[in-house]
């Protein structure tokens, strides 16, 4: 079963590209079947999304959709996150 990554981002936000980056690299690491989806919240139906899952600032990561980061999490702890699903 594939695991869905889901990236909320803001262009005005300068931790997202970070946490882009780190998303991206985790996917092309574990061996996981991942699902990345970067969401830019100023997308009017991407703001829904973001609200749906209570979120406050940017970035945040929601792994299957459950918010397991606020922040760019470093490259270990996604990976870690991912391999204990």
């Amino acid at each position: 079963m594939a695991i869905r990554v889901e990236v909320f981002t803001s262009n005005s936000c300068p931790h997202c590209p970070a946490a882009i980056r780190v998303a991206e690299e985790v996917k092309n690491t574990v061996d996981s079947d991942i699902n990345l989806e970067i969401v830019d919240i100023n997308d009017p139906v991407n703001r829904q999304r973001a609200m749906d899952y209570q979120i406050m600032a940017v970035p945040t990561i929601a792994i299957n959709e459950k918010v397991e980061f606020v922040g760019a999490p470093t490259k270990e702890q996604m990976i870690d996150k991912i391999n204990n699903i």
